[in-house]
């Protein structure tokens, strides 16, 4: 049942249930589910790594769009007129 959950999860794509996965593992006593369970963890840890890559390049992404635009952006004047 759990190996079938982290199955989905990984799948799915689902990092929260991937963590909750993580946080309540099974004792596995067959050795095909213990080897099935290795490796649906490293695929897991594929998983994640991978999204934090593309997080870091969307970030860096972004950043460099903020810079051009506020290069872009006309200068700001901000004088305090107090002659009235």
């Amino acid at each position: 049942m759990w190996l079938n959950q982290l199955k989905i999860a990984i799948v799915e794509k689902n990092i929260d249930k991937i963590n909750e996965l993580m946080d309540d593992i099974p004792q596995l006593k067959k050795q095909e589910e213990i080897e099935n369970a290795i490796y649906l963890l490293k695929e897991a840890t594929t998983l994640v790594e991978d999204l934090k890559d593309k997080t870091k390049n969307s970030m860096a992404q972004m950043k460099k769009n903020i810079t051009f635009l506020r290069a872009t952006e006309a200068p700001r004047t901000s004088k305090l007129d107090i002659k009235s």
